[in-house]
C-alpha cells in the first residue's frame, strides 16, 4: 500500500509525457517546411542586396514568392491545416514580402535620399503588416458572401512586394540605367503600391480558379507551361508585363466588384406584392 502513491505519480507522469510528446502527422509538417523555406529565401535576399548581387535577390524573393502560392495550397490539399501554420506563415510573409523588398530597394535606390528614403520603405513594410493582420481577421468573418471570395481586399502581400520591385525588372532590362537617379520616382511608386495593398480597392483573386472546366484543361496547362518557360528564358521582361498588366486590370475588378454587389442588393430587395 505504501507504494501505490509512487505508481499513481507515475502514471500521470507518463499520461503527461505521451502528450507531451505525442505524434503529429506528417502532412501537417509539410507546408511549415515549405514556409520556413521562403522564409529562408526572403532573408537571403536581404544578404544578397547588401553583396551588391540584386539579381539573385530579387530572384530570391520571388522564389519566396512561388513557396507561399505552394505551402497554403499543399495544406489544403493534405488536409494538414493548423492554427500555428497560419499564424508562421504570416509572420513569414511579413518578412518576404515587406521587410525584405523594403530593404532591396534601400539598398539599390532609396539611400539617396536619406531619411526620407528609410521613411517610405518603413512605410512599405506596415502596410504589408497591416495588409497581413485585415487578411488574418476577415477569415473569420461569417457575412461574407460567396463571390467575395473572387476579390481580394487591396493588393495581396505577394503580389505587393513584386509590384514594389517593378523598378528592379526595369533596370535590369537597361530602361532604368542606375536606381540612386531615379529615386524621385520609385519613391512615390513605391509608396502608392504601399496604399494599394492597405486599400479597400478590389482586386481579383485566383483561389477562385481552383475548379475547372473539362474542355479548359488542356489550354490552361499550355498557359501554365507557356508561363513557366516565359519566366525562366526571360524573367524580368516575364515580370515587367505581369505587373503592368495586373495594375492595368485593377479598373476591371473595380467595375466587376461593383456589377456584382449591385446585383447582390437587388436580390436582397423585396418583391413587391
Amino acid at each position: 500500500m505504501e507504494n501505490e502513491p509512487v505508481n499513481m505519480d507515475q502514471a500521470v507522469a507518463a499520461n503527461q509525457g505521451q502528450r507531451r510528446f505525442r505524434m503529429v502527422p506528417v502532412r501537417f509538417l509539410l507546408p511549415n517546411m515549405i514556409t520556413l523555406l521562403a522564409l529562408c529565401s526572403g532573408v537571403t535576399a536581404i544578404r544578397f542586396a547588401f553583396e551588391g548581387r540584386y539579381e539573385l535577390a530579387v530572384a530570391s524573393v520571388m522564389l519566396a514568392v512561388c513557396l507561399d502560392a505552394v505551402d497554403g495550397r499543399l495544406a489544403r490539399f493534405l488536409k494538414g491545416t493548423s492554427r500555428f501554420g497560419a499564424e508562421l506563415d504570416s509572420l513569414a510573409d511579413f518578412v518576404n514580402f515587406g521587410v525584405a523588398p523594403a530593404i532591396l530597394l534601400y539598398v539599390w535606390s532609396l539611400n539617396s535620399l536619406h531619411t526620407l528614403g528609410w521613411v517610405i520603405c518603413l512605410v512599405l513594410a506596415i502596410c504589408c503588416a497591416l495588409r497581413l493582420a485585415r487578411f488574418n481577421v476577415a477569415l473569420d468573418d461569417p457575412n461574407k458572401p460567396g463571390w467575395a471570395s473572387r476579390f481580394f481586399t487591396g493588393a495581396p502581400a505577394p503580389a505587393g512586394a513584386g509590384l514594389a520591385l517593378l523598378p528592379f525588372y526595369l533596370g535590369f532590362l537597361g530602361i532604368i540605367d542606375e536606381g540612386h537617379g531615379w529615386a524621385l520616382l520609385i519613391g512615390p511608386y513605391v509608396v502608392g503600391v504601399a496604399l494599394l495593398m492597405v486599400s479597400r480597392v478590389p482586386t481579383f483573386s485566383g483561389k477562385h480558379l481552383g475548379r475547372i472546366r473539362g474542355d479548359m484543361v488542356l489550354p490552361v496547362l499550355g498557359l501554365a507551361v507557356l508561363a513557366v518557360v516565359m519566366l525562366l528564358s526571360y524573367p524580368w521582361e516575364f515580370l515587367s508585363i505581369v505587373s503592368i498588366a495586373y495594375l492595368a486590370l485593377i479598373p476591371v475588378s473595380v467595375r466587376s466588384h461593383r456589377r456584382l454587389i449591385a446585383a447582390d442588393a437587388a436580390r436582397r430587395m423585396p418583391t413587391p406584392t
